[in-house]
């Protein structure tokens, strides 16, 4: 399989992000695991599953997980944890509280799921679209078997029976249980069977263990009547907790709670449009957004249409590209894909949803979306690469919203001037990336508060530390600790950012001794 071209003639070979050259690696794709033997139907195990089979108060999940209609199965991470009942209506249902992890994109809320066919059917408005993937895919056997004896043929089914039943699709496949494995998932071994079928000569399959309310690992794809069969929904559990007493996500912050705090926008339409052809003329491509102007330290989200140059109503398919970020010698400073941990970014049906942490300062920033081809997941395209610039108007750090019941505000753009030692800059970029862990970023900021640079009055509660276990760090503030490393931010404006997240209870780092 050959390489990618390069983009941008001899500029765009490399990635130079957060003052490091990354090289780009896009070449081999996914080849679908098949080492498990497809049989009649039926596996020699005795018992019977359901989806929700032993669930129960106190149980934690965490997933990993995509689905075709969400984001072109973009993954994200969904962890909810069984809080108790619900009455909804007549119905008694299970109340599960609910965190997405999406991209640079923190949600919470709840999740309402049946107690005999445990499929979400309410819950909180911005999981919407998480509740409705989570529901095709990681409860999609509840279409088979549930826990009610009483639905003919969607009562408890047994790992020996030939056939489960048959997707919907016009000659759809007999899905039944096809092997026995040991599959690895949420950090150990499972022996599982494999619930299976066939689509469009791909096979797709869903492990599940006995006694165990959920699938624990599925590989699935769409059917086709030719070519290669695209990923349909993909998951694997994470993590599993029973018996958790009290919620894992009291200390969860949402984005866009941070964001209001921070003074950005959050409720905003993509009105903003910009339509042009790449410079080639082989793709045209049609970009809105919003906010109308967006700010430095906030997110903008980006609608991508990929265009036929023929025809501007035909959307492309199976686009492989990248959105770059590039300086004045169109040398890419950014690349969304690898911060998203992607070879390339793809859209199936033409059209992607992206958010976009905006890092650069006040002024135009040069965007480039460059299209390396059409073609599958898989594949690497024949076709030529091509590019359009998207150049938008970057406003300054967001300003604070006024101070309420006392409280101290946000950081503004006029920070108290500080001077923060290079050596606890240097500690920030490494702990944003990944490099030391958090507790040498913490020893930092005790360093900090010990020789009175970062002030933290006492709470009403105590001292710094005595409303919670010390050290605990939201994941999100990395993006802080990464931006200040890089100079997007002073030091006064991380300071009193972080002297506002330990004063109000966001962030807890215990004194120094």
């Amino acid at each position: 399989m050959k390489a990618h071209n390069a983009p941008m003639a001899t500029t765009l070979f490399v990635l130079a992000a957060a003052a490091t050259t990354t090289a780009l690696v896009l070449a081999a794709g996914y080849v679908p695991d098949a080492h498990a033997q497809f049989q009649t139907g039926g596996v020699d195990k005795d018992g019977t599953w359901y989806a929700g089979e032993g669930l129960k108060q106190g149980d934690y999940f965490s997933y990993s997980m995509c689905h075709v209609d969400y984001k072109e199965c973009s993954k994200f991470r969904l962890d909810f944890w069984i809080s108790g009942d619900v009455q909804v209506g007549s119905e008694v249902k299970w109340l599960a509280e609910t965190v997405v992890y999406d991209g640079n994109r923190i949600l919470k809320g709840q999740m309402e799921l049946g107690k005999i066919v445990p499929e979400p059917t309410g819950g909180t408005k911005d999981l919407v679209v998480h509740r409705g993937a989570f529901k095709s895919s990681v409860v999609w056997l509840s279409a088979f078997a549930t826990a009610d004896t009483e639905l003919g043929g969607k009562a408890p089914k047994e790992f020996r029976a030939t056939s489960w039943g048959k997707i919907a699709n016009i000659g759809g496949e007999q899905v039944m249980p096809v092997a026995i494995e040991n599959v690895r998932a949420a950090g150990q071994d499972w022996d599982a069977v494999v619930i299976g079928w066939k689509t469009g000569g791909a096979a797709s399959k869903i492990w599940v263990v006995d006694d165990f309310p959920f699938p624990v690992k599925a590989k699935t794809y769409t059917h086709v009547s030719e070519g290669i069969p695209p990923t349909e929904y993909e998951f694997v559990l994470v993590k599993y907790e029973a018996h958790v007493a009290e919620s894992p996500f009291a200390d969860v912050v949402e984005t866009d709670e941070l964001a209001e705090l921070q003074g950005c926008e959050t409720d905003f339409d993509k009105d903003t449009s910009i339509k042009k052809s790449t410079v080639g003329a082989m793709y045209q491509i049609h970009v809105f957004y919003g906010p109308e102007d967006p700010e430095q330290g906030c997110t903008m989200q980006w609608l991508i249409k990929f265009l036929s140059k023929y025809d501007a109503t035909e959307f492309l398919n199976q686009v492989q590209f990248d959105v770059f970020v590039v300086d004045e010698n169109l040398s890419p400073t950014r690349s969304l894909a690898a911060e998203d941990g992607k070879r390339f970014l793809y859209s199936a049906s033409g059209q992607y949803l992206i958010d976009i942490p905006v890092r650069e300062g006040p002024g135009t920033t040069d965007y480039v979306i460059w299209v390396y081809g059409m073609s599958p997941e898989t594949v690497v395209p024949s076709d030529q690469p091509d590019y359009v610039e998207v150049p938008i108007t970057i406003h300054g750090v967001a300003d604070a919203p006024p101070a309420t019941d006392g409280q101290q505000p946000v950081p503004a753009t006029d920070p108290v001037p500080v001077s923060v030692p290079d050596w606890i800059r240097n500690n920030a970029g490494w702990w944003a990336e990944g490099l030391i862990d958090d507790g040498t970023f913490v020893q930092a900021l005790q360093y900090l508060i010990n020789e009175g640079i970062l002030q933290i009055p006492p709470t009403e509660s105590g001292a710094v530390g005595d409303n919670g276990p010390a050290n605990e760090i939201p994941p999100w503030i990395r993006n802080n600790a990464g931006w200040w490393a890089e100079g997007l931010i002073d030091d006064g404006t991380f300071v009193q950012a972080i002297q506002y997240l330990i004063q109000n209870g966001v962030m807890v780092v215990s004194p120094p001794t």
